[in-house]
């Protein structure tokens, strides 16, 4: 790579400055700074262009790599089917035949589902709750403290 320091750049410029002229300087110094710039946005889209295919030969690999776990995951599920189609057939033929009395399937015993209190509580009118005593606000400790806290006489 050149190596351009601020001396060899003053000796540039003057020499530039002598070649070209004081009166066209200016403008050939616009006219290299452009195409140094669509130089250097050439090289970064070169750059991006050689970065893009190869993200993408490893998106390619990681694809294959990923349709042969599924294929190989596919074959273990028919073979795992066909098992159980087989198992599932032999079963229901040890069943046709009698060997004895039917066993009793055992089922799980029956649990009420639970009440939903919420939504009885809150069916509840309010001012039956003020006369029953129902407590409808959750207080905090500073709050039951002072309604709770005896009164002083003066």
């Amino acid at each position: 790579m050149i190596d351009l320091g601020i001396s060899k750049m003053a000796l540039i410029g003057a020499v530039a400055l002598i070649v070209i002229g004081p009166e066209k300087l200016p403008r050939v110094a616009r006219t290299v700074g452009t195409l140094l710039g669509k130089a250097q946005r050439y090289v970064n889209d070169v750059k991006a262009e050689v970065n893009r295919s190869m993200e993408l030969d490893e998106l390619r690999k990681m694809k294959e790599s990923v349709e042969s776990a599924a294929r190989d995951v596919e074959q273990s599920v028919r073979s795992g089917a066909a098992d159980f189609e087989r198992q599932w057939s032999t079963g229901l033929n040890s069943l046709d035949a009698p060997a004895g009395p039917p066993a009793e399937p055992s089922f799980p015993e029956y649990r009420h589902p639970k009440k939903k209190w919420r939504l009885k509580q809150g069916a509840t009118p309010q001012w039956y709750k003020a006369r029953t005593g129902v407590r409808t606000r959750a207080l905090s400790g500073a709050a039951r403290v002072a309604r709770y806290r005896p009164k002083k006489f003066d």
